[in-house]
């Protein structure tokens, strides 16, 4: 099958800010094991963590991996053991891919704190291909009201930014900053905007300050701008360390700042008076739970939420990675394969 791998070793795999390290490639296709089921790929999201991967800020796990958790596929084979999916059923591979079941993190509901888990496109092949495989018990049924398309993202955009939601701890009506605006931020703010929030987009970029605006955003500035009311709740999406405590001096008293991504750059140092005074808090997030995945798949088919999405061939990996470093595209990106 063709696929696209990540190779640190490449020559200049290591330059600062190149995709070098993303390799078109032909690889034997999978067949899945004991409880999995493949699928052939329609449809893959890609992620800032997929760039945080080939660029090297994220360690690779795995020499030559496939990235792309964000992936929509028809089962075409059934491993053994394996009867959650039949052939045919349409389904969703997302970050989260295993967990041991069995320690406290686990048992207690949290399982995205577990120590030995494992995730899609960064221990195991992703989306990037024409054909992926997945355990079936983290493998999510999409609503119909969901395509191909509009799905994608929602499989780590859309999860792990509503589970930051939840750790921002937004009230009801409440006024909500949002640092950053890519792919999870604009679908979070969907969210957010049909619950009944006033949402602030404080960002780099024009064409996010106008997607947000268009979007119902009540205000969108720069990303240092300081939001024209005081937050009940912000979320940090920008891998930027030093928009945390800009975000915590635009808190309100008892607010709570969520961080998003799985890389951050070096917070500088906090000023406890302006910044954590108050009974401000500040919380990061890890992955997800699939009891969120599921929550959020059904929430966001029932308020309609649907990514902006720019769309082009799973030839183009390279290409969208560039431009989605560059922040060139407001919304989301996925890779479609033909047929």
């Amino acid at each position: 099958m063709k696929a696209w791998v990540v190779d640190r070793s490449r020559p200049g795999a290591a330059r600062a800010g190149g995709v070098e390290a993303l390799e078109p490639v032909d690889l034997p296709e999978p067949a899945p094991g004991p409880g999995e089921v493949r699928v052939r790929v329609l449809a893959c999201g890609v992620c800032r963590t997929d760039l945080h991967l080939v660029q090297g800020d994220l360690a690779p796990r795995r020499p030559r991996t496939v990235p792309g958790h964000e992936v929509v596929g028809i089962v075409d084979a059934v491993g053994p053991g394996a009867t959650r999916f039949a052939m045919g059923d349409r389904l969703g591979i997302a970050w989260l891919r295993g967990t041991c079941g069995r320690c406290r993190w686990c048992r207690s509901g949290r399982e995205n704190l577990c120590a030995a888990a494992v995730f899609t496109g960064w221990d195991a092949d992703g989306g990037f291909g024409e054909y992926a495989v997945v355990p079936e018990a983290f493998a999510y049924r999409l609503p119909a009201e969901l395509d191909d398309v509009t799905a994608a993202p929602l499989l780590c955009a859309g999860i792990v930014g509503y589970r930051a939601l939840k750790r921002a701890e937004l009230p009801p009506g409440g006024r909500l900053g949002i640092y950053g605006f890519g792919a999870s931020a604009h679908v979070v703010a969907q969210v957010a905007l049909a619950q009944g929030a006033t949402v602030h987009v404080c960002t780099r970029g024009g064409a996010a300050r106008e997607l947000a605006l268009q979007l119902g955003a009540a205000s969108a500035g720069d990303a240092y701008a300081v939001p024209p009311e005081p937050l009940d709740s912000a979320i940090v999406f920008a891998p930027a360390g030093e928009l945390v405590p800009v975000a915590l001096r635009a808190l309100d008293r008892g607010g709570v700042l969520s961080l998003a991504g799985i890389h951050l750059s070096d917070v500088p140092v906090l000023n406890y008076e302006r910044e954590l005074f108050y009974e401000k808090e500040v919380r990061s997030v890890t992955a997800n739970t699939r009891a969120d995945g599921e929550e959020f798949l059904r929430l966001a088919a029932a308020l309609d939420v649907r990514p902006r999405v720019l769309t082009r061939p799973m030839s183009a990996a390279a290409e969208t990675l560039r431009d989605l470093d560059a922040g060139a595209y407001a919304g989301a990106a996925v890779l479609v394969t033909d047929g």
